[in-house]
């Protein structure tokens, strides 16, 4: 059943939880940079409608296709540098063609109503993958670190950000269900708490040796090799979250309820979110220059630089 808007639970008591902001029409300057001030501190933008338009042809392809046991895995993604999706099989067929048109006419429009949005970030971003989710989440089978239903920061392990922001828009275009949420404490809380249980990011070393090592694998395109101190810091944390059973158990957490033909954006490397149900969505990645943010100080770069006392990017 879908409901007016999403639902919080949460012991109000605790610090670091995030809120959710309602936007019902493009703000101006000055509020575009209270928006972003709010995703900086970990908050929710909240579109009851979804805030650009969709074909409705498309959007009944999508609803249509057969995800089940067939040729969808359970996330496509589409690379607009690329303009290629992955996710499908060799069987799909017309089908990837015509589900690859879709996607960038999803991205386009993703990106260009977020440039409208949050100036601030505008044109300081790098487009990342699109993706269309089109499987149940609700007792879908994954692997302990792949699992989308344990509360987790993101961290892309082959597509490093050095410090930058993860910065997500969701669409749920399911017509009757909503996309449930749990999101816990922001990582002004949490990234203390994991740092002090895996150990804080070290300084990469400066010597000859280390240099030409690191410059080797970038050359080869050795896996992690363009990757950060901060960055291996935010990969390990995704993992330890998932895998820390008493956090998972205990930490508070607030559930929202997205419905049926709603937008929302969050920064995931900040807010510890997870999916419990919910079939049929759309996501929009942007990775937002650090030096665009609004509060600086609030990002994990500065948090973590301001716990290990040294540059964790170079």
């Amino acid at each position: 059943m879908s409901s007016t808007g999403p639902a919080s639970f949460a012991p109000t008591q605790q610090s670091g939880m995030s809120r959710l902001v309602t936007v019902n029409e493009a703000p101006g300057t000055s509020e575009a940079v209270r928006l972003c001030a709010e995703l900086e501190s970990g908050n929710i933008l909240y579109f009851p409608r979804t805030p650009f338009s969709f074909p409705e042809g498309d959007l009944q392809f999508l609803l249509a296709s057969k995800q089940t046991g067939g040729s969808y895995h359970k996330n496509i993604a589409y690379r607009p540098a690329e303009h290629r999706i992955t996710g499908l099989d060799k069987s799909a067929g017309a089908d990837a063609d015509r589900l690859r048109a879709i996607m960038r006419e999803y991205s386009r429009r993703a990106d260009q109503f977020l440039g409208e949005l949050l100036p601030p970030y505008a044109r300081r971003w790098k487009l990342d993958f699109a993706s269309y989710r089109p499987l149940e989440e609700r007792g879908r089978p994954a692997r302990l670190r792949a699992r989308n239903d344990l509360p987790h920061v993101d961290a892309f392990p082959t597509r490093p950000t050095r410090g930058d922001r993860i910065l997500r828009l969701f669409t749920n275009i399911n017509p009757r269900q909503n996309r449930v949420w749990i999101t816990t404490q922001t990582f002004d809380v949490l990234g203390p708490r994991f740092a002090q249980a895996i150990g804080l990011p070290r300084a990469k070393s400066t010597n000859s040796v280390a240099r030409a090592a690191r410059s080797l694998a970038q050359m080869l395109g050795l896996p992690g090799a363009h990757r950060s101190p901060y960055d291996d810091f935010m990969h390990r944390c995704h993992n330890a979250m998932k895998e820390d059973a008493e956090f998972q158990e205990s930490c508070a957490k607030q559930r929202w309820e997205f419905p049926p033909n709603s937008t929302w954006i969050v920064l995931t490397d900040f807010v510890s979110h997870a999916v419990l149900e919910g079939q049929y969505a759309l996501e929009q990645t942007f990775i937002v220059s650090h030096e665009a943010m609004v509060q600086p100080e609030k990002s994990p770069l500065a948090i973590l630089e301001g716990l290990a006392g040294h540059a964790l990017t170079s």
